[in-house]
């Protein structure tokens, strides 16, 4: 799918907000400035939270607890070993299960091998403009 800008990348977050069920892992892919970020706050629009969504790249996570359903938003962009990464990923993914939360992972390289059932967004730059956006309904790792 191709989307133009900002706006349409929240827009395209709203309209997949619709989706997504408690528990719920999206894994997020693409280069820095793809657009991410702005997927999650369009997610975030569309489930009524209130909350600023901002990235987590220094905190490393950020929970918005104020829409229909909560959200658990990952960052493993500063993580550079599974090790590291697994157990974070693991210690979010508790909180998740027991808030019902979704859980979406900026950056998901490092954990894709400890991940059973996922949603999976890639997110690319287009030739001139815009960006392309891949959807994969949860998948089942190998």
């Amino acid at each position: 799918m191709f989307v133009k800008n900002a706006a349409e990348m929240k827009t395209l977050g709203r309209n997949l907000a619709k989706e997504f069920l408690p528990n719920s892992i999206i894994l997020l892919k693409g280069p820095i400035g793809a657009g991410k970020t702005s997927l999650v706050k369009g997610i975030a629009d569309g489930l009524s939270v209130i909350e600023n969504i901002t990235s987590p790249t220094f905190g490393l996570s950020h929970h918005y607890d104020s829409g229909r359903l909560p959200i658990i938003h990952m960052d493993l962009y500063r993580i550079n070993n599974k090790i590291s990464a697994r157990e974070f990923f693991w210690e979010e993914e508790e909180e998740a299960h027991q808030t019902g939360a979704i859980l979406i992972v900026e950056w998901p390289e490092l954990i894709l091998p400890f991940i059973e059932t996922y949603w999976l967004i890639e997110i690319e730059y287009a030739k001139n403009y815009g960006r392309h956006c891949k959807f994969h309904k949860p998948l089942v790792s190998k």
